[in-house]
């Protein structure tokens, strides 16, 4: 279990950037795995998210999912919809107490917000081609629309690093086509590979809105094995399906 420092400071959320471990599942999934769509035992990732829903102090049935499809959909959780579970979208905010909203991640970038004035909170997926078709700035965007003088603070979680993102050139080459300034997210070695630097890329893309705390969970989830779930460490090692890791934020009645 990760927490953000600054997070933590206010009793008004609880929140959390859960580690692989600490579940009940077995093989590739071991042991918390909270992905409902991989292959895992079905009654083996309720009970990790039971056991998620036990550590954040709410019922089962307050823990929301997100049908995840690497797009820019952003969706408020409120009372005319809380009782899905799982929303297709890949950004949920929400201003209802006691309910936890989640994102799953396997090297892709979760992101936790807390808007301290106007009592809001956001979760967001973001790999690659979420940030690039602008599911930061669209959430970002809907906090600041919902409230008046907001005090947002970001928690940036656990994802790949740079060293063991490596991509091809037409990858390079589609991001330098955008923007030529989007080089300084690349580096390339000897061989003339190149490697992206997502978590310097969401950053960015959150800086633009002038946000004064941003905070990062700053550990590689492809090279810590005991810790993480990583799509790319499991594909290399030829394995047929990975777990994915849950990152929640939740408002209580402080």
């Amino acid at each position: 279990m990760y927490f953000s420092k600054k997070l933590s400071e206010f009793n008004k959320i609880k929140h959390c950037f859960f580690s692989k471990n600490g579940g009940v599942s077995n093989g590739v999934f071991t042991s918390l795995n909270c992905g409902l769509g991989s292959s895992d035992e079905k009654e083996n990732i309720l009970h990790n998210l039971s056991i998620v829903s036990k550590k954040m102090g709410i019922y089962d049935k307050n823990l929301f999912l997100m049908n995840q499809t690497h797009s820019n959909k952003v969706i408020v959780v409120g009372n005319e919809n809380k009782k899905s579970q799982i929303i297709n979208s890949d950004a949920l905010i929400t201003r209802l107490k006691n309910i936890s909203i989640s994102v799953l991640t396997a090297d892709c970038v979760p992101i936790l917000i807390y808007d301290e004035i106007n009592q809001i909170i956001a979760c967001i997926h973001s790999g690659w081609r979420g940030a690039v078709n602008g599911i930061i700035e669209n959430t970002l965007n809907k906090i600041i629309s919902m409230g008046k003088n907001n005090k947002i603070y970001v928690a940036v979680g656990p994802c790949i690093g740079v060293s063991n993102y490596e991509v091809a050139r037409e990858f390079h080459d589609t991001f330098i086509k955008q923007d030529k300034y989007n080089k300084i997210y690349f580096s390339q070695n000897k061989e003339g590979k190149f490697s992206f630097n997502l978590r310097q890329y969401v950053n960015a893309k959150i800086k633009k809105f002038d946000i004064k705390y941003i905070e990062n969970i700053d550990f590689d989830t492809f090279s810590q094995k005991e810790n993480f779930f990583s799509y790319r460490r499991s594909k290399q090692m030829g394995e047929k399906d990975y777990g994915r890791c849950i990152s929640t934020i939740s408002l209580i009645d402080a």
